[in-house]
């Protein structure tokens, strides 16, 4: 289990920071304006808008593998084997407030729990 946990956050950190590149290098809206006065180069290596929708696409399939790795690694945080019960086949339990005994037999004077008792008169 420790190995899938550790390969997915390799893989969440790989998306991370691909993600982070390519939001990077994606020209916003208003770059278009630039490219109008020579600014820009207009001709790129996916032609004048291959390279939108390849970085766009891409950078929606890192997300989309992020989301899915978060998520997972999520589920595997929660996860909480159910304890064993060892070789005695049950675990004893005790109850958290058994009432008090005197040593003698006699049941020992009970304090009502009424408010407004426990303040001296």
């Amino acid at each position: 289990m420790l190995y899938l946990k550790t390969l997915i956050i390799v893989v969440q950190l790989l998306s991370a920071l691909g993600v982070i590149g390519l939001v990077l290098l994606q020209h916003g809206k208003g770059a278009d304006m630039g490219a109008a006065f020579g600014s820009g180069a207009s001709g790129s290596l996916f032609g004048a808008t291959g390279s939108a929708n390849f970085l766009s696409r891409t950078t929606a399939i890192l997300a989309a593998v992020f989301f899915v790795t978060t998520l997972t690694l999520t589920y595997l945080g929660s996860y909480k084997p159910q304890t064993s019960a060892g070789v005695l086949g049950s675990a004893a339990s005790v109850p958290a407030s058994a009432p008090a005994v005197a040593a003698s037999g006699a049941s020992a004077p009970v304090a009502s729990s009424a408010p407004g008792n426990d303040v001296p008169k």
